[in-house]
Parts: structure tokens; sequence; C-alpha cells
């Protein structure tokens, strides 16, 4: 039902750029159909939500919520005709949901604005999360809401800033509000046009990498490249960082060693990309900085969006890029990827096995934020990271299958499960996902899902104990 109440924006775009009655009746069926199938649910099971909430229910809800707001969420494309295929409709609205921005389009400007503005706004559902949502709107929901945030969300190590779910939800919330109003504002001011910003606002704070436009942001001036670049990294810190903002908390912020690793990583890359830019001749200074800024945040964040094609730069410079596709996000934002807490609690474990190696006797404890990390926490980073790839490893294998080659098939699954949007060989930034085959479009559809859901979520569905 909340995401019926979404669509009525899909009716008001397509009234206000004049599409016509059709297309707006086309809208208004898909509003009705989500709604009414959302409603039938409710008040046939409604007498049974009050019930205790246990934590194995909340693994199978918000993996089938993903999946039924997907499979509704191709009715706008489907209905209206700007995707007619189903397989190709479900591609893309996973894709918005999970905010990967992997798209199957080949003409993105031929669409109707409603449609455009559907693609975006799945983004903005789905950056903060439907579950989350539905946390912070319905609070008066007996269910135990903390299992739905913590199956949804990206929790690594909980560091309790509001002592109430509830509460964490809702401030979320407004972080979020706030966020993507101030970019708007930002873009209108640099003269992207009201349509445009919005649509590349819900595209940028939820990290997802949908554009209104087939050259993605290359088109726009420097100024708009600068904005999103900044928010790219904005969204992609950890909403935890802005909690403690909203308590004063100033100096717990400077010591969270995961946004110091992050900005660390992410302008060490940008340098780096700078500099052989430079020295290679490719840019001048500046363009080579801001080019490298952009590209380097919306990779590394899990964004997606790109202002020229960089697997055309120097070897050195793509193969950075890579680098930070492999590392990610900060956890508890919207972005994607494994994320930079693991590997900085990874890091410190080896450090101090490295240690217990040389002085058998030392017994050490690691430490994140002044906090002892327990030894069940490394080893479930240890094998989340482990799974990761081995999960990638095996939708590459699946899209080799398929006939597709090896480059394209790793860059694929790599961005599928990160979320960040564009691949590597056929499917980077200068191409898209159409020419995947119909088994891989399911496969990295599922990916996608499984890598916004921390892996755990999704797989753990599989095992023979959870249905026990």
């Amino acid at each position: 039902m909340i995401e019926a109440f979404f669509m009525i924006f899909n009716i008001l775009i397509s009234l206000v750029f004049h599409e016509g009655a059709r297309m707006m009746r086309l809208h208004f069926y898909a509003f009705l159909i989500t709604f009414l199938v959302g409603f039938s649910l409710y008040f046939a099971f409604r007498k049974y939500s009050q019930g205790p909430f246990a934590r194995r229910d909340s693994f199978l809800l918000v993996t089938a919520a993903w999946l039924s707001i997907s499979v509704f969420g191709t009715l706008p494309y489907i209905l209206t005709g700007a995707i007619p295929d189903f397989t190709d409709a479900f591609f893309e609205a996973v894709s918005g949901f999970t905010t990967t921005g992997s798209s199957i389009l080949t003409d993105i400007e031929a669409l109707p604005k409603s449609a455009l503005f559907w693609r975006s706004m799945t983004h903005w559902i789905g950056g903060l999360g439907i579950v989350v949502m539905f946390v912070a709107l319905f609070p008066s929901m007996r269910m135990g809401k903390i299992y739905l945030f913590n199956a949804e969300a990206s929790v690594v190590v909980e560091e309790k800033a509001f002592p109430k779910i509830f509460d964490v939800a809702r401030n979320l919330f407004f972080i979020y509000f706030i966020l993507t109003f101030s970019e708007f504002l930002l873009l209108v001011l640099g003269g992207m046009n009201w349509f445009d910003s919005i649509c590349h606002s819900f595209a940028t704070v939820a990290t997802g990498g949908f554009s209104t436009k087939n050259s993605s942001i290359g088109g726009y001036s420097p100024y708009i490249q600068y904005v999103i670049a900044i928010f790219m990294i904005l969204s992609a810190t950890n909403f935890n960082i802005y909690l403690l903002i909203i308590r004063k908390k100033f100096a717990n912020i400077f010591k969270n060693e995961e946004w110091k690793t992050y900005l660390k990583i992410l302008f060490s890359v940008v340098l780096v990309v700078t500099v052989v830019l430079v020295v290679k001749h490719v840019y001048s200074l500046e363009p080579a900085f801001r080019y490298a800024l952009f590209n380097v945040a919306s990779l590394m964040t899990a964004t997606g969006f790109a202002t020229t094609d960089y697997l055309q730069w120097p070897a050195l410079a793509w193969i950075m890029i890579v680098f930070v596709m492999m590392i990610g996000a900060s956890s508890g934002s919207t972005g994607g990827g494994v994320k930079v807490i693991r590997y900085v609690i990874l890091g410190k474990k080896i450090k101090a096995s490295f240690r217990e190696i040389l002085h058998p006797n030392l017994v050490s404890n690691i430490k994140y934020n002044g906090q002892v990390v327990s030894d069940d926490t490394v080893f479930k980073i240890l094998v989340f990271i482990i799974l990761y790839f081995i999960v990638v490893l095996s939708g590459m294998f699946i899209l080799m299958i398929t006939g597709v080659d090896p480059v394209t098939a790793f860059g694929s699954a790599l961005t599928a499960m990160g979320g960040m949007g564009p691949g590597l060989g056929l499917t980077g930034p200068a191409g898209n996902f159409s020419m995947i085959p119909v088994v891989g479009k399911f496969t990295l559809s599922f990916l996608m899902i499984i890598g916004r859901l921390e892996i755990f979520s999704v797989l753990i569905l599989f095992t023979r104990d959870f249905w026990r």
C-alpha cells in the first residue's frame, strides 16, 4: 500500500507534462492494482498481524517485501508500454529499488516523463528501505521492529545513538529528506530544470544512479558535477554520523574509524587517479580532478552515475576504480558494496594475528571506536566477505554459461552485488544490460536483492534449519 501511494505521483507528473488521459489512466490502473492487492492482504490477515514477531519471521518478510515491491514496481513500465517486456521491467524495477542503477534501456530519453520519474523514485523508496520506512510511518504496530530494521539495514557493529528503533527510523527519514531537498535546491540554482533536479536528487541520495539523460551526468556543467559528487559522498556516509550531529555529540564523530577510513581511501584514490590522468595528458588539472572525484565517488559509493567512459583511461586509473568497487560505501548508509567497516575490522584482526604469532602469550582485543569487537563478530565479517565473493563468482559463472564473456560477466555480477550500476566490458559506463540473456537478467536481479539485504537475510532462507 505504501508503494501504491508513491504511484500516485506518476499520475500527477503525467498530468503536468500533458501526456494525455490514456497515460494517466494506465498509471491509475497500476496504482489501483497495487493498492487493492495490498489492502486485500491486509484485510484478510489483519487479525494475525498483532502476534509475536520472531527474528526468523523478519528475514522471510523483508525478502518477500523486496521481491513483491519489485514485481508490482513493473506495472508502471509494462502498462504504459515504457518497458513492455516483464523480464526487462523486473530487472529495471529491482535495479531501482535496490539502488543498483544498472539499466536495460538503450534510449532513456525516449521514455515518458512519468516513467522516468517512477524510475528515479524507485531509487528514493529503496534507498532508505521500504521496511525502515514502514517502521517510521507505523510506530504503533506491535511487532519485532528491531528485527525488521536489522534484517533490512546495513548494521555491522551496533552503535546506539538513539534508544528506540522508532527514533532511529524517524531521524533517518528526516536526514534522508533534508539531503534530498538540499541537493534539489543546489541543482536548480545551478541551472538544471526542476524535473531533472528532482530525479537526480532521488538517485543521488539513494546512491542509485538512474539519470534522465543518455549521457548520465556527462552533459551537465562542472558545477552540477561537483554538487552531485559531494552529495554522493554525503549519502554514502554512515547515517549514524548525522544522528550524532543531531544529538550534538561532535567528539564521537571525529573518533569514528569507519568515517575517517572511508574518506582517506576515497580521496587517496582520487589523488592517484588525478595524477595519472594529468601525467598521461588525458586532461588538464581541473578536469582531471573533477572526473576523478566524480567517478571514483560514484563507484565507491555504489551510485553508478558517470561523466565519461573511465574504462578508456590508462590502466592504473581504471584498476583503482575497480579497487574501490570492491570496497564499497560506509555501513548504515544507502551505499552498497562490502562496506568499509568490515575491511577496517578485518585489517585489525590481521594485524592482531601477526602480533600473536610473534608473541604467543599475548592476548589482544580488537577495538572499533573504543569498543571491544567480539570474536564472533569478526568471524561473521570474515564469513560475509568470503560469501560475498563466492556469490559474485557464482553469478559470473552462470552468466558465462549463458554466453556472456568473462570480463562482462564478472563486472556485471560484481556491480549487481554491490549495487554500483555500470559494470565492466559491454556493461560498462558506455554500455547497458540489454544484451544480457533472460536467465542472466534474472540472475543479476537476484544478486541485486542479495547484495541489498547483506546476503545473510536472503541466503538463510535456503537453509534447512530456517524451516525447522
